[in-house]
């Protein structure tokens, strides 16, 4: 993909060609934001840029340089990544080094993308912090990170920081619907579920989001018993997709009882249900449910019983 073909990021692509065009591209760069929403694109999109064999502003993606780093084929292009969100760990940035500094096999320029760069240990963070003190001539290091606050400050100070953002969501859901011909109550709650983000939006799209969304939503709230036995409880990350689902539900509600725009909330396709739902709810129960639903969430993420706190939920929910 080019940069012209890019949503979303006009200001970080713009700034991007200017480098490039007063050749003044080089060293580290730390794209940050957001998850999803095209930061990791973009970097490999400026990789495809800088060793174009067309050489102009933006990819052809028609070469042979452009088309092995679609491939992930090219010799002088790496991208480090750790498996499964675990660290990234010395001999990476080991690696690396030995890497950046021998000739280019065939590039004009080195490019090595450190994807999740927030997950570097200590050890490797103090490496990388050597090699971008000196980098190499042309070669390039762009970390990404959508956690910036966990990076050493002595790496972002080594960088050129360029700020990624999400897409309005009307922008998103105009897009979901003309550009990937998508339903449009599917396109609504991916676009507000997403809050915006493009690559979360495209990894729902092609799943039964909608029956699932409202099977949880079923079970748990309209029935007021729970209704666990419906679920699966097995997956930590799948229940906490099932209390997100949730949060929507009772922020949907939170939202029509202060006075917002119906367009404004999530689940659009069950807004006469909401409707009736808000007279049940005062806002203290809503602040009480949102706060369980977060503490929950959290507790999954620090391996408590699935179970248990299932069943903490649900004694709120029958309350």
């Amino acid at each position: 993909m080019s940069f012209s073909a890019i949503k979303g990021q006009i200001g970080p692509i713009n700034i991007l060609k200017k480098y490039i065009e007063q050749s003044c591209l080089a060293g580290g760069y730390l794209f940050t934001g957001p998850q999803g929403i095209g930061k990791k694109l973009v970097a490999k999109t400026l990789a495809k840029t800088v060793n174009c064999l067309e050489a102009g502003l933006d990819s052809c993606d028609a070469c042979i340089s452009c088309k092995k780093i679609d491939n992930n084929q090219h010799p002088d292009v790496h991208i480090i990544e750790a498996e499964e969100a675990c660290e990234i760990k010395i001999e990476y940035i080991r690696q690396l080094q030995k890497e950046i500094n021998l000739k280019p096999y065939e590039a004009k320029v080195k490019v090595f993308i450190i994807d999740d760069a927030h997950n570097l240990t200590a050890e490797a963070s103090n490496a990388l912090l050597k090699i971008l003190e000196e980098p190499p001539k042309n070669s390039l290091i762009i970390l990404i990170s959508d956690k910036q606050a966990l990076l050493f400050k002595t790496i972002i100070s080594r960088c050129k920081i360029l700020k990624f953002a999400a897409l309005k969501r009307a922008e998103l859901e105009i897009i979901l619907k003309e550009d990937y011909s998508v339903e449009k109550n599917l396109a609504h709650f991916l676009a507000y579920f997403s809050e915006g983000s493009f690559g979360t939006a495209l990894k729902f799209k092609d799943r039964d989001i909608m029956r699932e969304k409202n099977k949880i939503i079923d079970s748990f709230v309209l029935s007021r018993k729970g209704g666990f036995e419906n679920l699966s409880i097995q997956n930590r990350e799948e229940v906490s997709g099932y209390f997100n689902i949730l949060a929507t539900w009772f922020r949907d509600i939170y939202l029509i009882k202060v006075g917002l725009p119906h367009s404004e909330i999530i689940n659009f396709d069950r807004r006469d249900e909401l409707l009736r739902s808000m007279s049940e709810f005062s806002f203290s129960d809503l602040n009480e449910i949102l706060s369980s639903i977060s503490e929950s969430i959290l507790s999954l993420g620090q391996n408590m019983n699935v179970k248990l706190v299932l069943h903490n939920f649900s004694s709120i929910i029958q309350h």
